[in-house]
Parts: C-alpha cells; structure tokens; sequence
C-alpha cells in the first residue's frame, strides 16, 4: 500500500518584523500639504499670517539651541576622554550649528521685516526662550518609545545587531564554510544517515523566548544525541588550537521515523536571556523579546549577504506555545527538514526524473548490460 505522499503541516510561523520604511516621513509631508491648504482657505491677512510663522519657526530654532547649550554645560566636563580634548567637536556633538544658527538667522530677520504688533523682538525672543526651557525642564521634548527604536535600527547600535554580527564573525564565518566537507566526511562513512544532501547545514534554532538549553534531549525527548562530526582546530585570538564542532542528532518524528541533522542553539540569545535576569541591564521581557526578533532579522540580512555562508545554514526561528507541548522542538526541526527533504526531491525530479533524495546501494542498481559485442536497445519491448 503507497504511502500518501506528505504535505507540509500548518505551522505559526513566528512574526519577525521588518526594517522600518518612510511612511512616517510621507504622512509628515501629506500632513504639510493640509495645513497649507487649510491656511490658505482660512483666509488670514498675508503679514500677521506671516510674522506668526516665523515668530513659531524661530522659537523651535530657539529652543533647539538652548537645548544644545544645556548639554553643551555637561559635556566640556568629558572634552579629553569624549572629545579628544576639542571644544569644538564637543560644540558639533550638541548642536550642528550651520543648521540651526543659519535657519535662526533667516527666521530673525525676516520676522522683523514683518514686525508690527508693536511689541519689541527682545520680549519676543524671551517669552520664546521661557516657553521652550519650560518643556525641556518638564521633559515633553523626549523622544518616544517609536523614536528611540527607529533611530536605534537606523544606527545599527542596538544590542542585537551587536550580538548577530558578533555570532557571524567570530563563529558563523569560521565554521560555516567548512559544513559540507564535515558533513560530506560523515556521510561517506555513514552513507545511510545523512542521504539527503540538502539537509548537510548547520540548522540555528533561535527561540524568541531566549530559552537555551545546554542538552537539547532535555527540551525534547524526541531529539538524541549521535555523535560529533570531525573537529576544526585553529588558532584564535591568541588561543592555541581553539577547537570547533558540531553534533549531530537524530530527532523521531510522529511515525516514529528518524531523521538527521545537525542542529544547535544560537548562543548569542543566552546574553539576551542573562541580561533580561539582571537587574544592573535594566532590560525588560518585553526588550528581550524585541532584540531576540532583531538579532534573528539581523543575523539573516548577514547570512544572505555572505556568499562562503550560502546553502551551509537554515535558521529556525520560532515561539514556544503558552501550552507547554512535549515534543514542540522537534516537530519544528522535523517540518524544516521535510521542506529541505522535499526542495531537494524537486530539484532532482526537474533534471532526472526518477533519481530518489536517498543514497542508492550498488546491489540496488539493475543494470541491463548485453551479452553481444553489437550494441542492443535498452528496452525490452522490441522498440
């Protein structure tokens, strides 16, 4: 009785999100376009519309500056360790004073060639300095959560990215290239374990949780230990034969079936875990689980970019059920390796039809060799 061939079972995949994009910026400007259309159908006399403009621009240059002087009285304490012991990169560090000393010069001036309320520019200029003081000393100027998290990602100076590219460059970047030879020394010595080539990677789990377990049998009874594949020593950071290996494991599936792979945590999340513990981090589940998704992102971005690294690694993100289910792990690492399993199985369909995903015994090969000198059609059927 035929087997009923698999399809791949549906699964939660984890919601990683994307790079931000310049929406924000393109509802500034539709936001700008409204204002002006609605000024314009307001109707106001041209010169008071005008002075109030730039009386409200150069108060926002104002206070830009004042807030640059503020920390300007902090920072000439640290100009030899910060600053290298100029004043004015200290002074470019608070303030870009080309931009907002020019956009003051020019709001100045042109409010007092519309100035007519008859009120002196210096009262103007005092009562605008009070006001923007007053928001700096009750803090209604602070970026918010949004902000702090865009600029963050734009700088690459989040702890995640930190962390991805620490993981490649100092791991990834070394063993990675060197998968398949250990993976194509394995499989000549066990050519029944590992058939299918697709799946000789270096599988990543990367839980969102940052839940690492040391042995992976104790997240899973279903995922055994095997053996390790051959060991690569090199000298590192001034470590003398600094060794580098893997282990390979079997993982059962629902049909008792086992499969091979060899698979392990991305340490990097156990920093993640740790700091989210210690309370000198000051870094909440809630970030925790923000960098985990950015470290995944990252680490991926990298990964693509990287063309020694291609076909060498499969990353599986994902989040653990609120359920605790026993055999969650493996049933993830199973349904990767079926898409590997199946992606190989089409590549060989699409070129020789009939060349199986499995290592083929040369007892199983039927080959119809001729007992005549003349040659002799292969089929059988007199055609």
């Amino acid at each position: 009785m035929s087997r009923e061939p698999w399809r791949p079972r549906q699964r939660c995949a984890p919601r990683i999100p994307q790079p931000r994009g310049g929406r924000a910026q393109r509802a500034v400007y539709l936001l700008l376009a409204l204002c002006a259309g609605a000024l314009l159908l307001a109707g106001q006399p041209l010169v008071p519309t005008a002075r109030s403009l730039t009386f409200h621009f150069a108060t926002l240059q104002i206070g830009a500056l004042l807030k640059g002087t503020c920390y300007l009285a902090e920072e000439i304490f640290h100009l030899e360790s910060r600053h290298h012991g100029s004043f004015w990169r200290a002074l470019n560090t608070c303030f870009p004073l080309r931009w907002h000393g020019a956009m003051l010069l020019v709001c100045g001036s042109a409010y007092v060639a519309v100035l007519g309320d008859g009120q002196p520019l210096g009262l103007h200029l005092i009562l605008a300095s009070l006001c923007q003081l007053l928001i700096l000393a009750l803090g209604l100027q602070k970026p918010s959560a949004v902000e702090m998290s865009e600029m963050s990602e734009r700088s690459k100076q989040n702890v995640a990215h930190g962390l991805a590219w620490s993981y490649y460059v100092g791991y990834l970047k070394i063993v990675l290239p060197r998968m398949k030879k250990s993976m194509e020394e394995f499989s000549r010595a066990n050519p029944n374990m590992v058939a299918c080539r697709k799946t000789w990677k270096l599988h990543i789990l990367v839980p969102l949780s940052c839940d690492v377990y040391d042995e992976l049998e104790k997240a899973d009874s279903n995922i055994q230990y095997v053996t390790d594949l051959t060991e690569t020593t090199l000298a590192r950071a001034g470590t003398k034969k600094r060794v580098y290996k893997h282990s390979l494991y079997a993982i059962r599936d629902e049909e008792n079936q086992l499969w091979h792979c060899v698979v392990e945590y991305a340490t990097p999340l156990q920093s993640l875990y740790a700091m989210s513990q210690d309370e000198c981090a000051a870094f909440s589940r809630e970030e925790r689980l923000e960098q985990a998704k950015l470290f995944y992102r990252t680490l991926e971005e990298i990964l693509k970019g990287s063309k020694e690294c291609a076909d060498t690694y499969r990353l599986i993100a994902y989040e653990e059920p609120e359920e605790a289910e026993r055999h969650f792990l493996s049933r993830e690492i199973v349904w990767h390796l079926r898409q590997e399993h199946h992606e190989e199985v089409a590549v060989l369909e699409g070129s020789h039809p009939h060349t199986p995903c499995t290592a083929l015994d040369s007892a199983e090969l039927n080959l119809q060799i001729s007992v005549s000198d003349l040659p002799q059609p292969l089929r059988t059927d007199g055609f």
